[in-house]
């Protein structure tokens, strides 16, 4: 059988560098001989970029030259190939990471528990869920034993449904809607279970293609369509459905990690912390989705009623995943989501 973490295809991010002479551009990318090479697979405009340029100034700051980090975006040590982000890690190419949990979750299956179907179908359960001791220790038993050693693991939100000519507010408004999607075959398998015709293509292409009226909407982070100006492309309607949630993995080889003080080790969990509340995701996001509204995208929050209907939908789906992430994993998500304050229980 044929495994279904297997990658399809990888992200298109675009390019970070500037037009310069190779011997400068040579010159600017190479490293001190103590500095540590921090990698991060988006830029600075994106929440996740964001968090890691503010871990590697913090860590800078700290004065502890053996901490100093030089942060490369764009998946630039892997290849600009973001699937290939937490193999540099581990092979070395990186030193420290911040990476996206559903993308590792294609080598650390996992990490994939966030983006199970509507397992923290809003912020607060998503919140409880990264805050849990239990999954936290629980993943980061996974990954030491990829050669990674995890420093801190925080939200970084939901991907959302924009469309363009058809709200969605039930699993039947899927039905063969042509949708830019993450290539990860968890958002595929999910978008085919709800009938969707889900599409590969870069953030760019899919812009194109929604103007030309080739593609109907885009599953993609809130902040994303904002950056994109979603509505200039055609997009009239956000569905907030809080299908898949994604996460912040702070990370270090562990080589480098186990040679380092615990006195270093706190600064790195500490300066990561710092990093998240500075960063804060779940604030960009919802400056994000005014911006959308304000741009005259009509937004449409899915209610717990419909979440109970979309988790239905695709049933059967979720229960292969639950399986291919791990049941034990699982079972400590739920756990964990259901503890969202002042919220029912997450229901499989």
């Amino acid at each position: 059988m044929q495994r279904p973490l297997r990658s399809v295809a990888t992200y298109v991010f675009g390019a970070f560098g500037v037009v310069a002479s190779a011997t400068h551009a040579l010159a600017a990318e190479a490293p001190a001989a103590s500095e540590l090479k921090l990698s991060v697979a988006v830029g600075p405009a994106l929440t996740l970029g964001k968090a890691a340029e503010r871990w590697s100034q913090l860590l800078v700051e700290t004065g502890d030259t053996r901490l100093a980090a030089k942060l490369y975006p764009g998946a630039s040590l892997a290849g600009r190939d973001a699937a290939r982000e937490l193999a540099a890690l581990k092979e070395g190419a990186a030193d420290v990471a911040v990476g996206s949990a559903l993308q590792w979750s294609l080598q650390v299956p996992a990490l994939g528990v966030f983006a199970l179907p509507w397992i923290a179908p809003d912020g607060d359960a998503l919140e409880a869920m990264t805050a849990s001791e239990p999954l936290r220790a629980a993943l980061a038993q996974k990954l030491d034993q990829q050669g990674v050693a995890l420093v801190a693991i925080a939200p970084l939100g939901h991907r959302e449904l924009a469309t363009t000519a058809r709200a969605i507010r039930a699993p039947a408004d899927l039905a063969g809607l042509r949708v830019r999607a993450s290539p990860l075959p968890i958002v595929h398998e999910m978008l085919l279970a709800l009938g969707a015709l889900p599409q590969a293509m870069g953030f760019a292409q899919a812009q194109a293609a929604l103007a030309s009226g080739a593609l109907d909407g885009v599953e993609a982070q809130p902040t994303a369509l904002a950056t994109a100006r979603s509505a200039v492309a055609g997009q009239r309607h956000l569905a907030l459905w809080g299908a898949v949630a994604d996460a912040m993995v702070f990370a270090v080889r562990k080589p480098l990690w186990d040679e380092l003080s615990p006195a270093q080790r706190d600064i790195l969990r500490r300066t990561a912390t710092q990093a998240i509340a500075e960063t804060d995701a779940r604030a960009r996001r919802e400056a994000a989705v005014r911006k959308l509204s304000q741009n005259g995208i009509a937004v449409v929050r899915i209610t717990t009623a419909g979440h109970d209907a979309f988790r239905a939908a695709v049933a059967d789906m979720r229960a292969r995943w639950r399986g291919a992430i791990g049941d034990d994993i699982v079972t400590l998500g739920e756990a964990a989501a259901s503890q969202r304050p002042g919220g029912p229980p997450t229901r499989s």
